[in-house]
């Protein structure tokens, strides 16, 4: 027999004698998480003007190169032309990169050095142009005059704080009826306007660019700070590119641990740095991930298939891979952590500003000034033209 009483149905679609069933909770899927500035943590301080800077020095060089390709006899010539001849003073021992000979400089002309080869019975071998020659040490004469002085500048490097703005207006009646989901709607815009303006920082910490005039801003040109990748100019590596080497298979600017090794290594020759973090994208992640695949070794019990690479140690520092979309998809960072620090300016972090209202509404602005300091840009580095196919 069928059911001939009241019924939830009974009513129609409308169904206006229930309550609604509304879960308590709002789904978003806009990607908003900022996993750098997470891995970063807290600034040691904060900026205290719109021009940010810090002072940066490095010892004197003990690497240069040969700038000469014209030789009566590569391998016994005594005088060659270099790139900065007051890199040396006499005494110095100085070797060819990859080369066993050891030569002494014994006379220095602006930039041509005379030496004697083949220094202490070490094989003369041949010349060559853009040779790196490595500056073994100096070796004073007893009782000599002590040496001219040398030493470095001091240098000054800066960036600029950047304002991030968002509007907030929410109606008296908005604010006075009883919301699904939520307890109040300004907390709700607050909190979903300050995702986004975080969402953004990350993204202008790794990819901003600063104006090409006027940096510093002014009523028409708005200020904004230089990121992590328009900041990096001496470790730039690209697949076959110099000596970095490309990637094996079909695919030759495929990332893959030869290219990643390379870099962190040249990272490691030129600077002091710790490269401690690398960051990518997806793509790249999971290139990443794949380096140690065909050496994975599973049990019988295993149930759990894990293919996740998140702390990569080489020879060269233990760095923790993080994943951030924001990162472009044919790059790889290396970062020293503790040469990088995103800093707000003085009372500056995001807050919400109470504005004051004209209409029924109330209305404000989530706000906040931040720059990036990246000392040592030498001590980074970037891996860019990774093929994305």
């Amino acid at each position: 027999m069928s059911f001939t009483g009241k019924a939830t149905y009974s009513a129609g679609a409308t169904l206006p004698e229930l309550a609604e069933d509304v879960a308590d909770v709002i789904g978003i899927v806009s990607p908003f998480e900022t996993p750098l500035l997470d891995h970063l943590g807290n600034a040691p301080r904060a900026a205290t003007s719109t021009i940010h800077e810090w002072v940066e020095d490095e010892l004197l060089p003990n690497v240069d190169a040969i700038n000469d390709s014209t030789y009566t006899n590569a391998a016994t010539d005594t005088d060659f032309v270099v790139d900065n001849g007051d890199r040396f003073r006499i005494g110095d021992q100085i070797q060819i990169e990859s080369s066993r000979e050891v030569m002494l400089v014994t006379g220095i002309s602006t930039n041509t050095l005379t030496v004697v080869r083949g220094y202490g019975a070490t094989t003369a071998e041949n010349l060559g142009d853009n040779k790196v020659l490595r500056i073994l040490g100096n070796a004073a004469i007893e009782g000599d005059d002590r040496p001219a002085t040398r030493f470095t500048n001091r240098v000054r490097k800066q960036n600029y704080t950047q304002i991030f703005t968002s509007s907030v207006e929410v109606s008296g009646s908005q604010l006075a009826a009883t919301q699904l989901a939520l307890a109040d709607e300004l907390d709700y815009q607050k909190a979903e306007r300050l995702r986004e303006l975080l969402r953004d920082l990350e993204n202008c910490v790794i990819n901003g660019v600063s104006a090409a005039s006027t940096p510093q801003g002014s009523a028409s040109v708005r200020r904004t700070m230089r990121g992590i990748i328009p900041s990096i100019s001496t470790n730039v590596f690209a697949p076959g590119v110099g000596d970095l080497p490309l990637g094996g298979g079909d695919n030759e600017d495929e990332l893959n641990e030869a290219i990643l090794n390379h870099a962190l290594r040249r990272v490691w020759e030129t600077s002091s740095a710790n490269i401690d973090t690398i960051v990518v994208s997806g793509l790249q992640k999971r290139r990443i991930n794949g380096f140690i695949t065909s050496d994975r070794r599973f049990g019988s019990r295993e149930t759990r298939y894990r293919d996740m690479v998140s702390m990569y140690e080489s020879d060269f520092g233990v760095c923790r891979v993080i994943l951030s979309r924001w990162v472009p998809q044919d790059a790889v960072l290396l970062l020293d952590s503790s040469r990088l620090h995103v800093l707000p300016m003085a009372g500056r972090s995001f807050h919400f500003k109470k504005l004051a209202a004209t209409g029924d509404s109330e209305v404000g602005m989530v706000l906040g000034e931040y720059t990036m300091e990246l000392r040592n840009e030498a001590a980074h580095g970037v891996i860019h033209n990774l093929g994305i196919a």
